[in-house]
């Protein structure tokens, strides 16, 4: 199923200045995939935002990405080694495009963060935030690095 790239990009985006994080912003543009509704896609990949609940760890945008992965690759049987590695290396492909794009994967380094963990309260989303932070351009190019490996995996089908 090829999909229009730039549809999605918008639609990440609109989510996330929206308000949702950047997990949910990157998983709902593409729930569709999985036959999911809105408001499912927004419950499973919220605890993913700021880096794992403002761990900071793995990245939202990335996080949302590898959630994309799950129905890219689908991986539905616990032995089956096969799909479990197509499944993983075509998140590490996710990861990898995110990383050379961006210099990391982890949203501490990608916001020039010291702190390990920040307070779980989520930060307000003001227009200074949207200055400050480069987030929606990470949900953006997360957006787009999934279009293209569906399109890439599409034309492989055809």
């Amino acid at each position: 199923m090829k999909v229009n790239i730039e549809e999605r990009v918008a639609r990440a985006r609109e989510l996330f200045t929206s308000g949702y994080n950047c997990a949910q912003s990157v998983f709902i543009a593409y729930r569709d995939m999985a036959d999911m509704d809105e408001q499912t896609a927004a419950t499973i990949s919220a605890p993913f935002g700021g880096g794992m609940g403002r761990l900071r760890e793995v990245c939202g945008a990335v996080s949302g990405m590898t959630m994309c992965a799950g129905y890219i690759a689908p991986n539905t049987y616990p032995n089956d080694n096969a799909n479990k590695k197509l499944c993983y290396s075509t998140v590490q492909a996710l990861a990898e495009r995110f990383r050379e794009e961006n210099g990391a994967i982890v949203c501490r380094e990608l916001l020039g963060l010291a702190q390990r963990k920040d307070d779980p309260t989520p930060s307000v989303r003001t227009e200074e935030y949207y200055r400050r932070r480069p987030c929606v351009e990470y949900v953006a190019t997360a957006a787009r690095i999934v279009g293209e490996k569906i399109n890439e995996l599409d034309e492989k089908t055809e």
